[in-house]
């Protein structure tokens, strides 16, 4: 019965606005179904301490966590199929996580997380661990649902770097370069650039040819030696582009060589490569920011603080009903959008990209459109 339940939670991957206000409506609810939440920290490494530690969480403890942007739970990107032994060989000690749920007495776990986080509880599904998932990405790109915790935020605050970068690039004339997240998916890239009229978005599902990207900047600046004034039309422009994506003859560009936990790439750094070709190949001055982990931060926006609460909530009523092995997914546009109840098994293997063919000019990208 509801009433006796245990249900932990937890959040992993990358923190995002939207997961404090889930762990609020999953308090909330569960509250009112009878059931008691505790607090699991630091995302799936929780489950492979010997002695995890847990917090009971009630209303009056999160009850202003609506307000708090990343994770109060903290998080991790810790997979719990693949954790490396000294000599680095993959080890996969997903047994500790069965021996911890049962040494706490859990009946069921809630994850909230991306691709990775809610990979590993797909997997953990499978096995018959009672997991029910809350999709968490300000990249957008989960499979199987239309809107992921953090996303509205993110492009909120990206936007607004955009429209700041406006003013010192158009006071000396810059190209102004911003790099924003977005490793196989460019939908923060895409609609911040949208908000932020940038003048080119380079985005993951479309590669680009640099000399393409030289000719836009000559269209909007003018030719070399013909630079307009103040006065005469535009002398700065802004480029968004994703940190995933990459040129035709090209990679994606990396921080460096190490993988994470899941085999990931540390990308960044394609926003640096492109000022270096333009002020190498062209006329004008570029200047590239990478914004990091920053455009993640600060306080969720109402559609987070709403879409939050409405997730943790119906994770809560899908546990009371022992419907496990399922994620949350919202359809249609954001807070007003119809939520249900999907296989978890939905995000193995699969990415949510932009409708490249919908929403993004790829005739504006391609050289055929110079003669070349």
């Amino acid at each position: 019965m509801a009433e006796s339940m245990r249900v932990g939670v937890l959040t992993g991957g990358g923190d995002a606005p939207g997961l404090n206000p889930a762990i609020k409506g999953l308090v909330y609810r569960g509250s009112e179904l009878g059931l008691q939440v505790f607090g699991l920290f630091d995302g799936w490494r929780s489950l492979l301490n010997p002695l995890p530690e847990t917090q009971l969480l009630d209303r009056e403890t999160v009850r202003r966590w609506d307000r708090d942007g990343g994770t109060n739970l903290g998080s991790s990107r810790t997979n719990p199929f693949k954790q490396l032994t000294e000599e680095g060989e993959p080890l996969d000690r997903s047994e500790e996580v069965f021996a911890n749920i049962e040494k706490l007495g859990l009946d069921a776990v809630v994850a909230c997380g991306g691709e990775d986080t809610l990979g590993v509880a797909a997997r953990l599904a499978q096995r018959g661990v009672r997991v029910v998932g809350i999709p968490k990405t300000i990249d957008k790109d989960l499979a199987a649902t239309d809107y992921t915790l953090g996303f509205d935020t993110a492009l909120r605050n990206v936007s607004e770097v955009i429209e700041r970068s406006r003013t010192p690039a158009g006071s000396h004339g810059w190209v102004q370069i911003i790099e924003v997240m977005g490793r196989h998916a460019g939908h923060l890239a895409l609609w911040s650039g949208v908000a932020g009229q940038a003048h080119i978005i380079l985005i993951p599902e479309h590669p680009f040819r640099y000399e393409r990207v030289f000719h836009l900047l000559v269209e909007r600046l003018g030719e070399p030696g013909l630079r307009r004034g103040p006065l005469h039309g535009p002398r700065y422009a802004v480029i968004v582009v994703a940190e995933g994506a990459c040129a035709e003859d090209g990679e994606m560009i990396t921080l460096d060589d190490r993988h994470d936990a899941f085999g990931h790439m540390r990308l960044g750094g394609i926003g640096e490569v492109l000022a270096r070709r333009i002020l190498s190949e062209t006329p004008y001055e570029a200047r590239a920011v990478m914004l990091g982990h920053p455009q993640r931060g600060g306080s969720p926006s109402p559609v987070d603080r709403i879409m939050g609460m409405l997730f943790g909530a119906r994770a809560a009523e899908a546990v009371a009903d022992n419907q496990f092995g399922m994620m949350v997914s919202a359809r249609g546009i954001a807070p007003a959008c119809e939520l249900s109840l999907v296989d978890i098994n939905a995000v193995l293997g699969k990415i949510n990209t932009v409708d490249v063919d919908r929403y993004y000019d790829t005739e504006r990208y391609h050289l055929r459109n110079i003669g070349m």
